[in-house]
């Protein structure tokens, strides 16, 4: 009963963050710069990946040249090959957009979990970091994603269980990356913040999982964005660490 009231909590902190930026409407406006420079660099790819999926699935497929239902197969594969690409785009969005607008996001989150005394470093000494932990992060994203997409094909499995199995993956590295601005301006490493997150379960399952689910909308994910960071940065302050201010966020 209390993971479920958790994971409901962890969901309400993404509306804590939606609040919060529609409370603070220039730094909403703030944050869309960088998600939607991505977001169009993300339609781009999409677009020519579906351009080309037949032709990459006819590639790919050479052993099907002799079978009679090797049409319907390869527009199986070419859907495949095409939610993969969508799957990765919505795993990545994040990270990608994070290490775009480095320094947008910083200063947002910084803004609603404000830290006395704390130094912040400019953005060229954090970026390269960002970026090395947001590939180590992949990493462990395709260990986990890779083997799910194959699985994806097991009949009724692949159709019931693997879907759930992958949103809870995907909301919980989500969370991982969302967390990042807030955890590390408190002093956390990486394997620190694993810890803290999985510490965390539940609540960080909600959060992640309604941010993905929300991202999986086209162009939900550009305008959700800055609300995403702004949750981030409430759960972190909440949830996850001790909060050394207790002035309120929207004060």
């Amino acid at each position: 009963m209390r993971s479920v009231r958790d994971f409901a909590a962890g969901i309400g902190f993404f509306f804590q963050g939606l609040g919060w930026v529609a409370r603070h409407g220039k730094w909403w406006l703030f944050g869309l710069i960088p998600a939607l420079i991505a977001f169009v660099v993300y339609v781009v790819a999409l677009i020519f990946l579906g351009s080309n999926a037949t032709s990459l699935a006819e590639f790919l497929t050479p052993f099907a040249d002799t079978w009679g239902w090797r049409e319907l197969f390869r527009w199986l594969v070419a859907a495949a090959l095409f939610l993969g690409g969508l799957a990765l785009a919505v795993l990545t969005f994040t990270a990608v957009t994070l290490v775009i607008g480095e320094p947008f996001y910083e200063r947002l989150s910084a803004e609603v979990d404000p830290l006395p005394g704390a130094e912040e470093q400019p953005w060229w000494r954090t970026l390269p970091r960002s970026i090395r932990d947001s590939l180590v992060t992949l990493l462990y994203v395709l260990l986990f994603t890779v083997p799910l997409f194959f699985l994806g094909f097991v009949p009724v499995v692949g159709q019931t269980v693997v879907p759930v199995v992958g949103a809870f993956v995907s909301g919980f590295f989500l969370t991982v990356e969302l967390t990042t601005l807030a955890l590390e301006r408190r002093g956390h490493a990486r394997k620190e913040r694993f810890r803290l997150l999985r510490g965390n379960l539940a609540c960080t399952l909600g959060f992640g999982v309604g941010v993905f689910l929300l991202f999986l909308v086209p162009f939900v994910a550009v305008i959700a964005m800055p609300a995403a960071v702004a949750g981030a940065a409430l759960l972190v302050r909440t949830r996850l660490t001790t909060p050394t201010n207790p002035t309120p966020a929207d004060a």
